[in-house]
C-alpha cells in the first residue's frame, strides 16, 4: 500500500487499520476536545485578561543550551519562568530531572517552587523512554511501562499530561498499528490517574499531519491528544537539512481537532519582531478557530538570539499577535 493510499485509509473509518488483539476496554468511545485538561480554569484566567483567548506557558528546552551546560538546574526553572519572564506556567523536560521521577521529595520541592511563585506545572515533555509504536511487543510494551513513572510525577506535579512520541519502525501503516496499540495502552493506566497522553509531531510519521490524526482517531481515547507544534515538521533528514517536510498550517489544522496542548515554535525574528519561519498570526487564527483555549508554549530554539532574549522575544510576539485575533 502506498503512502497517499494509507493515510487515505487511515482517516476513512472501516477502510483503515485493523485493530486486532486491542480489547474493548482499551478503545473507549468519545469525541476529541480541543479544551486543554484544566480548560474551565483556563478559560475563566483567559476573560479575566480581556486580551489573549489563550494562557501563555514555558517549554523547558527553551533553555536546554544553559540547562545542559550546568549554568541552571530544573529547579531554577521553574521560579526563572515568573522572575525572569512574568510566566505563570510551565512545561517540564523529563531529561533534566530523569533520575527523579520517583523522589516524592525532589517531587515536592518542585511543587513548593512553583507554589512560592504562583507557577502552575502544565506537563511533562517525555523522551528516551522507547518507542510507543515499535514493531515488537515485547520492546513496545517495555516502552509503555517506561513511561508508567512520568504518568505517576505528574499527578504528582498536578500537571494535566505527559507528552510522549509516537515512534516506530516499519512503514507508514505498520507504524500506525503498533503506535494505536502503544498509545491505548498507556492512556489506559494514564485514565486511571487523571493524566493526558499527548503526542507531538516531533520527526517521521508523526510529523505528517494526517498520519497523526488518523492515529488519534483510532485511539479514540478522552484523556488522549496531540500537542501541535507549530515547526516539527521535518518528516525525513538527510545529512543535517531537511529533505521532506510537511505543510505546517495543513498540519496544525489536522492536529488542532485532538490538541490539548499548543506548542509556540521559534527560531528567528525579522525587525518589527516577527517569527521569520511562521506566520504567528495565520497559526493562532488555525488555534482559535479550533475552539482552544488553552496554554500555548513558549519553545524558543534559535540561535541568532541568546535563549533569555529568545524567549522574550516569542512571548512578545504571542501576545501582540493573539491581542488581535
Amino acid at each position: 500500500m502506498n503512502k497517499r493510499k494509507f493515510l487515505k485509509n487511515l482517516a476513512g473509518g472501516s477502510a483503515g487499520i485493523a485493530l486486532a488483539g486491542l480489547s474493548s476496554n482499551i478503545i473507549a468511545s468519545c469525541s476529541p476536545s480541543t479544551k486543554s485538561a484544566d480548560g474551565e480554569k483556563q478559560q475563566s484566567s483567559v476573560a479575566s485578561a480581556g486580551q489573549l483567548f489563550f494562557s501563555i506557558s514555558l517549554a523547558e528546552w527553551s533553555l536546554h543550551k544553559a540547562l545542559h551546560g550546568k549554568e541552571m538546574t530544573n529547579l531554577d526553572f521553574i521560579k526563572m519562568a515568573r522572575t525572569e519572564f512574568g510566566i505563570g506556567a510551565v512545561e517540564y523536560v523529563n531529561q533534566f530531572f530523569k533520575d527523579k521521577a520517583n523522589d516524592k521529595a525532589y517531587l515536592a520541592e518542585m511543587n513548593k517552587i512553583a507554589a512560592d511563585h504562583d507557577v502552575k506545572n502544565v506537563l511533562i515533555m517525555i523522551d528516551g523512554e522507547g518507542s510507543l509504536g515499535a514493531s515488537d511487543n515485547a520492546e513496545r510494551t517495555k516502552a509503555i511501562e517506561n513511561h508508567y513513572k512520568w504518568v505517576e510525577a505528574a499527578k504528582e506535579l498536578g500537571c494535566h499530561s505527559i507528552r510522549v512520541n509516537a515512534r516506530g519502525n516499519g512503514s507508514y501503516e505498520e507504524v500506525a498499528i503498533n503506535a494505536v496499540d502503544g498509545l491505548s495502552r498507556l492512556s489506559e493506566f494514564a485514565k486511571g490517574y487523571g493524566i493526558g497522553v499527548i503526542v507531538e509531531n516531533h520527526g517521521g510519521p508523526s510529523s505528517n499531519g494526517e498520519w497523526l490524526a488518523g492515529v488519534m482517531a483510532k485511539v479514540n481515547m478522552e484523556n488522549c491528544g496531540t500537542l501541535p507544534d507549530f515547526g516539527n515538521f521535518c518528516i525525513e533528514r538527510a545529512d543535517g537539512k531537511c529533505i521532506e517536510e510537511y505543510d505546517r498550517y495543513k498540519g496544525v489544522t489536522e492536529l488542532m481537532p485532538y490538541a490539548k496542548g499548543v506548542s509556540a515554535k521559534s527560531h528567528d525574528f525579522d525587525a518589527e519582531g516577527n517569527e521569520t519561519n511562521t506566520d504567528y498570526a495565520k497559526m493562532l487564527g488555525i488555534v482559535k478557530a479550533a475552539g482552544y483555549t488553552g496554554h500555548v508554549g513558549i519553545e524558543y530554539e534559535g540561535s541568532n538570539l541568546g535563549e533569555i532574549e529568545g524567549i522574550k522575544a516569542t512571548k512578545a510576539l504571542l501576545e501582540r499577535v493573539g491581542a488581535t485575533i
